[in-house]
């Protein structure tokens, strides 16, 4: 495959797979609700995220590092949501 559609569809696909969280993470910060969303999810995803930016990292591959550490913010502000508004309820009970 040409270097060029191998990099292309490497952007594409980062570009794609990071922007599908960004409605969530907008959604969670104006409606500061999460209570539907799922903490052990949002953590495992987190630690995958990090290991993926690893691999990035080990590969020399400026794409994986990029977008996933893109969403990583974007998943992070999630969790960080999530852990704080489970804290607040229980502190509520």
């Amino acid at each position: 495959m040409d270097s060029f559609i191998g990099e292309f569809f490497g952007y594409v696909s980062g570009i794609c797979t990071t922007m599908a969280f960004l409605p969530q993470a907008i959604k969670s910060i104006v409606t500061k609700n999460v209570s539907g969303l799922s903490l052990s999810m949002y953590v495992i995803y987190c630690m995958g995220l990090i290991f993926w930016i690893l691999y990035g990292v080990y590969l020399n591959s400026f794409q994986i590092m990029l977008f996933n550490s893109i969403t990583l913010i974007f998943n992070s502000i999630i969790l960080y949501m999530i852990i704080t508004t489970k804290k607040h309820h229980k502190k509520e009970k």
